[in-house]
């Protein structure tokens, strides 16, 4: 005689239903992140705002609080952060005429910036790389805004502010006696620094690390945008100010 399958109580049968919604609810929310703004949102948004970076996010209402930076973060609105190289073998023209999201892409290309760490993936890894740091960029200007609430380019500035150092150490000779002394630092060369330690700050933690650079790069600004300890921009700036004030 063939065995009858037992039937499932309706109990059961709706509690699995309720399972499936959950799954289906959380992977909704997970893919919040990744949906992109619908042909229709964009032209909305494009016709209030004005230009927009990558089409999604405004330059309205982003600021610079710190006084001797505001000449120095360029903040003219461009939709796609690329100007083809014209600012180079120009002095100060990545000031005047390079938008400050440029600068950040193209210093995560700069080779030298981290030490190798794994064979045959260098420093020079993402060199020349632009259309696919730019992708990164997105992806973590997309996961700030998921996670704050606020305005990526703002988050940006403000980690930039707080990431800037205000006094360094430099070598002087003297008859054969090297020491060193503090200095004050130049705005431009403050947030070049600032740019450098945040991606210097990304970039070493990406190796050997389960997170992928772009939830390491969203981390990073916003931790640096909240004047976080646990930031290693800030930590870096933060060693950089100390060793400067037992040099003076």
């Amino acid at each position: 005689m063939a065995k009858k399958k037992k039937e499932k109580p309706e109990e059961e049968i709706v509690e699995e239903e309720e399972n499936d919604e959950d799954i289906e609810s959380k992977e909704e929310k997970i893919d919040m992140v990744v949906v992109e703004d619908t042909e229709e949102q964009k032209l909305k948004k494009l016709a209030t705002h004005g230009i927009l970076l990558f089409n999604r996010w405004s330059f309205e209402g982003v600021e610079v609080k710190d006084l001797s930076l505001k000449n120095y973060i360029n903040l003219d609105p461009v939709i796609i952060p690329h100007s083809g190289g014209k600012h180079q073998h120009k002095k100060f023209w990545k000031t005047e005429h390079i938008s400050v999201v440029e600068r950040f892409i193209n210093k995560i290309m700069t080779p030298g910036l981290v030490g190798k760490r794994i064979k045959g993936r260098g420093s020079s890894h993402n060199m020349g790389k632009k259309q696919k740091i730019i992708k990164m960029v997105y992806n973590a200007f997309a996961l700030v805004e998921y996670k704050t609430g606020e305005n990526p380019i703002q988050v940006l500035v403000s980690a930039i502010e707080n990431a800037a150092p205000r006094e360094e150490t430099t070598r002087i000779s003297l008859g054969g006696i090297s020491y060193q002394q503090a200095v004050d630092i130049a705005p431009q060369r403050r947030v070049d620094l600032a740019i450098k330690l945040i991606v210097q700050g990304t970039v070493g933690l990406a190796y050997n690390n389960i997170k992928t650079i772009d939830e390491l790069l969203a981390n990073e600004l916003i931790l640096g945008a909240r004047n976080d300890a646990n930031s290693r921009s800030i930590k870096r700036k933060d060693e950089m100010e100390r060793v400067a004030i037992s040099a003076r």
